[in-house]
């Protein structure tokens, strides 16, 4: 069954990352993913961009997508699926965002819930579990933040996902969600997404900030 990594950034468009866009999809491969989401701050890669990457020799038959990593008001949250962000600016509310996300059919992952402080439960009482899954492992999960996430979710139906959020190419592939199914396309990542067919997953070896899953 596929795995994918797809909390992913680049030093192309993430100024805190320092991953090769090229040297990622060889990383990728190596430590066995069979897909890459990348996800950069507040920047969705254009068709043309990801295109001329995904044909490139390192990505070998890698499945490689884009989403964004949104720095909403009340923190950050991983979209994949909307034509482009011009509806997601930095600073928008979660729900416009929220907003934005069901009118375009795509998919949102809350990305490290209660990181920095954030009070994630507040936000669940607010806006309802409204979405496709939270991030529960990530190489800026910790085990503290893991276990809220874990309590949050025995009490409210949504999914789970793994990730590296890698900015180092050392840490690409730690975690990473498995479908049940085969992923194709975006399209079919973000159903799988959003019909919850993954489960967290993680790479032996691996450096594992929150431990690993079973």
């Amino acid at each position: 069954m596929p795995k994918f990594d797809h909390h992913l950034h680049t030093s192309r468009h993430s100024p805190d990352s320092v991953i090769d866009p090229e040297e990622l999809l060889l990383r990728a491969r190596e430590v066995g993913l069979d897909g890459v989401v990348i996800t950069d701050h507040d920047y969705q890669w254009g068709a043309d961009e990801l295109a001329e990457l995904a044909a490139h020799k390192s990505a070998a038959g890698l499945k490689v997508f884009s989403g964004a990593e949104v720095s909403a008001r009340e923190g950050h949250f991983l979209v994949y699926g909307l034509p482009d962000l011009s509806e997601a600016p930095p600073g928008v509310t979660l729900a416009e965002l929220l907003r934005v996300v069901r009118r375009h059919d795509a998919a949102i992952v809350a990305a490290h819930p209660f990181r920095w402080d954030q009070d994630f439960e507040a936000i669940v009482a607010e806006h309802g579990p409204s979405f496709d899954a939270l991030e529960l492992v990530s190489n800026n999960v910790s085990r503290e933040t893991r276990k809220k996430t874990e309590h949050l979710l025995s009490r409210h139906a949504m999914g789970a996902t793994g990730s590296s959020d890698g900015h180092e190419t050392a840490v690409v592939g730690c975690y990473f969600t498995e479908f049940s199914e085969p992923v194709h396309d975006l399209a079919g990542f973000v159903a799988a997404l959003k019909g919850r067919l993954g489960r967290p997953g993680y790479r032996h070896g691996g450096p594992l900030a929150c431990g690993p899953v079973e």
